[in-house]
């Protein structure tokens, strides 16, 4: 098949919808398929580096930090991939590159299957700040967008009832987006975790707390920050590991410093994407308070390295976390601490919670993703052949 990707967001390191796609192109690629990627570059100069066409850009952060927004839908990239005559095009993102499927699909009849990773309302307020006005808003825009495509493909569930409740009227597949398992499968030995730990200040006898991926005020790592500073007065040799960078970064910094835990808390900044499975493996616990997450791929991801979950009540988790098996749920500070001090009193619970996440994860390869989303392809091109 000739498969034409659409997307924001390819170079971004730390962000779901990037892993999403490259894990998407590199297996179906393995699978013998013809495809290519079409983008927004990082500045104003397009481009076309291997089968990834870049289309030039301007900064629009105002509206949100890192967005950029094309400058040409007509480029002579975009006629060359017209030219060429996809059979399908797969749209990763509902701005500015939907106008690139929407385009190219009017210019050759190649159905849209679109991916919708984001629920958006943890996000309107940084565009319309009142309440309640950014999620309408939202739900319309959503709807408009999608009126046209022949096949959505949801990450969970969630997304499906989610884009239900928008009035969404396109057929829905839900499609669990995959991970390199290889790559988590690797283990570091004991010695080089222990140096490595050592080099960032965490003690041979600490129990790191851990949360990996773009630190967005929508994650409400601030509340995980809060909670640990409770813990912290009545259990000592806990370390929380906060790895990633974004706009959240510098209030969360600050936030350290006013509780006085600045000791406690370690920010390692940006990670190579190569690397992000030697630093789950730094941690003994993975923490999320994040309630915006379509899927949660730093969830499989921490599960596949061994990790018992300790996560704010969310849908996403529906299939990542078995309660009390590999992992607990909170709603509030009280559920947080009881889940905490649950597993730190029980080291051979969360040695068999790791094993359990390991399982668990185990599904959630890029070779069922692969496999799955070649079939909506082949569904979707079937029946726009024959209508």
């Amino acid at each position: 098949m000739k498969i034409l990707i659409t997307t924001d967001l390819y170079t971004t390191e730390t962000n779901g919808v990037v892993t999403s796609v490259k894990n998407l192109s590199d297996e179906l690629m393995a699978r013998g398929h013809d495809v290519r990627i079409l983008t927004v570059a990082d500045g104003l100069h397009s481009c076309q580096i291997g089968n990834v066409f870049y289309i030039r850009s301007v900064p629009i952060g105002a509206i949100y930090p890192d967005v950029r927004m094309p400058t040409s839908y007509h480029h002579r990239l975009i006629k060359e991939l017209i030219k060429w005559e996809p059979q399908v095009i797969h749209s990763q993102c509902e701005f500015f590159s939907f106008q690139f499927a929407r385009y190219i699909s009017k210019k050759t009849g190649a159905p849209i299957v679109h991916t919708y990773h984001t629920l958006y309302e943890q996000y309107a307020t940084y565009v319309i700040p009142i309440k309640g006005v950014g999620e309408k808003a939202v739900g319309k825009l959503s709807k408009v967008r999608l009126k046209n495509v022949q096949r959505v493909i949801a990450p969970t569930r969630k997304v499906e009832d989610t884009l239900r409740s928008y009035g969404i009227a396109a057929p829905i597949s839900v499609v669990p987006s995959g991970i390199r398992l290889e790559q988590h499968n690797k283990r570091m030995t004991a010695d080089e975790r222990s140096a490595r730990r050592k080099k960032l200040g965490i003690a041979e006898t600490d129990t790191v707390l851990l949360n990996i991926g773009r630190l967005g005020n929508e994650k409400n790592l601030d509340e995980l920050v809060r909670y640990f500073a409770t813990v912290l007065t009545y259990r000592q040799g806990l370390k929380f590991l906060i790895v990633g960078d974004g706009p959240a970064r510098e209030s969360l910094e600050k936030l350290v410093d006013a509780l006085g835990i600045r000791g406690n808390v370690i920010f390692t900044g940006m990670v190579p994407p190569t690397q992000v499975q030697d630093y789950y493996q730094l941690g003994d616990i993975f923490v999320s308070a994040s309630t915006s997450e379509t899927q949660g791929l730093t969830y499989i991801e921490a599960a596949a390295n061994g990790l018992p979950l300790l996560c704010r009540q969310d849908p996403c988790l529906q299939d990542v976390m078995v309660l009390g098996e590999n992992g607990y749920d909170y709603m509030d500070a009280d559920g947080f601490r009881q889940g905490l001090d649950a597993m730190l009193d029980d080291p051979q619970w969360r040695q068999s919670a790791g094993k359990r996440s390991r399982q668990i994860a185990a599904s959630f390869g890029k070779d069922a993703f692969g496999t799955a989303v070649e079939g909506v392809y082949e569904s979707v091109i079937e029946h726009a052949g024959c209508c």
